[in-house]
């Protein structure tokens, strides 16, 4: 019933996101933390905005205080980089976040960091679904969470403070100070707002924010921040001439940017935007990592200034894994998660966020103007998305006909250069393009994503796929709808 993804563990809210199922998975790590003997080291636990969140957090606490461990609860809603921020920076073994970060509003779910403020890998995941499968839930045993609070078992405070001192030890305060910029923030009624307001606010911004109540509901929306749903943002931006716009999803570790002809900039076009102002402008030296569903643009800006990038798996853990192993500088993926080298380990919207607005403020240019210089020095290239969904029995039909018949459609003219099975199918080709198709890890959902020199070509591809897997307008549909 428990089963984490590559962004946790996410279920939907009275189905298996219950009660039950929450302090079975707060006993299997209090399980697991006593094993490993660093139960006396306590945990970090924070939560977001979304539904029964804040309750989440208590009916573990109850759980925990029962085992004798102590949790440390952020009693308000905060980023889940804050959490793992506090993890890393005090040395905690483990660290929780009750959040379903971008998913629809009828989910939650609950993160866990490990050592470092690090997203829990793989091996730590099965293992922690391993003591899940031994819990005998007749025999959880509880505290009543006023009586732990009382004997020191649950500690709450409020580190937002030093969350925001730490991001601006790192941002240059200064130039954004002269640089007199006006920024439009939509924190898509999330956790993002406090951080990131009072940091462009210390940074003289001229600053409006939409969207900023609390709202299980996130409007109606997914608290997503893609292009087609920050239609608001972009109006403001253009209406009112402001210099950029912000958007950060439900638990702020993801960042949406509109530029300031109202482009919606792709996180593939952030990620190349800060990977160049770090090598050119600020002279940093170091590879970068990206996932391979992300643009391969950042190769073309590695391979310019002599440094390399890497691909991995998806999954911010593996981001955050092979930047420590290389050295790299930034690390980063096309969902519109990324972090750089000297920051916590894992994603941060509000300190990507300030850094990109650093960057406007240093550079003293544009975002379409530092995109348009990019483009030219690098090449440009168009990425189509895709997302399907399915029934189980089409899911198992297609896991076969990709993973183990491994079929293909004719994909000519294009030669394909090789073929990678690492995380899904990609293929690439003999013209610097390419194309995946995998299965999402948090939602269920297959996922083809196309890069090419032309957005007809991206198109194409994809719909070749689309075609010969059938998985639209044909068996796929057809069998989920039965």
């Amino acid at each position: 019933m428990i089963k984490f993804g590559t962004g946790g563990w996410r279920a939907i809210i009275g189905d298996d996101f219950t009660k039950a199922n929450i302090q079975i998975l707060a006993k299997a790590m209090a399980d697991k933390m006593k094993a490993e003997n660093v139960a006396d080291k306590g945990l970090v636990i924070g939560y977001d905005r979304r539904f029964l969140s804040k309750e989440t957090v208590k009916w573990s606490c109850e759980v925990f205080a029962a085992e004798g461990i102590v949790a440390h609860f952020v009693n308000r809603s905060v980023p889940t980089p804050l959490i793992m921020n506090h993890v890393m920076k005090y040395g905690y073994p483990y660290g929780m976040m009750v959040t379903a970060s971008h998913n629809p509003s009828l989910y939650n779910g609950i993160k866990v960091f490990t050592a470092g403020g690090r997203d829990a890998d793989e091996v730590q995941t099965k293992d922690i679904e391993k003591y899940i499968a031994k819990v005998d839930p007749e025999n959880i045993q509880r505290m009543d969470y006023d009586e732990a609070v009382e004997r020191g078992l649950v500690i709450e405070f409020y580190p937002m403070n030093e969350y925001i001192d730490d991001i601006m030890k790192k941002i240059d305060m200064e130039a954004i100070k002269d640089a007199h910029l006006r920024i439009v923030l939509d924190p898509m009624y999330g956790v993002g707002q406090t951080a990131l307001s009072t940091i462009l606010v210390s940074g003289r911004c001229d600053l409006e924010v939409i969207h900023q109540e609390h709202d299980t509901l996130f409007g109606r929306k997914m608290p997503a921040p893609s292009a087609d749903r920050l239609g608001l943002l972009k109006h403001t931006v253009l209406d009112k001439e402001y210099d950029l716009g912000l958007a950060m999803d439900g638990d702020a570790d993801r960042l949406g940017v509109i530029d300031d002809k109202g482009n919606y900039l792709h996180p593939n076009d952030i990620l190349v935007l800060l990977y160049y102002y770090l090598v050119k402008y600020k002279g940093w030296h170091g590879p970068v990592v990206r996932n391979l569903a992300t643009t391969h643009r950042l190769d073309a800006v590695a391979e310019k200034y002599g440094e390399t990038c890497y691909e991995v798996p998806v999954g911010f853990k593996y981001i955050s894994s092979k930047m420590t192993e290389t050295g790299a500088i930034l690390g980063g993926e096309s969902s519109g998660g990324l972090t750089v080298a000297g920051h916590i380990n894992g994603k941060d919207g509000v300190y990507a966020a300030s850094l990109l607005v650093e960057m406007v403020a240093v550079t003293g240019k544009k975002l379409s103007e530092l995109m348009e210089m990019i483009n030219e020095e690098c090449g440009s290239t168009y990425m189509e998305e895709r997302s399907h969904t399915f029934s189980e029995k089409v899911k198992l039909e297609l896991q076969k006909r990709l993973f183990v018949d491994k079929e293909l459609p004719d994909l000519k003219p294009y030669e394909i250069d090789h073929v990678s099975y690492m995380d899904g199918c990609k293929v690439f080709l003999k013209n610097g393009g390419w194309v995946i198709a995998r299965f999402s890890g948090t939602e269920p959902l297959l996922r083809i994503f196309c890069e090419m020199s032309t957005r007809e070509e991206a198109e194409g591809m994809c719909d070749r796929f689309r075609e010969y897997f059938a998985i639209l307008n044909g068996k796929a549909d057809k069998s989920e709808s039965e």
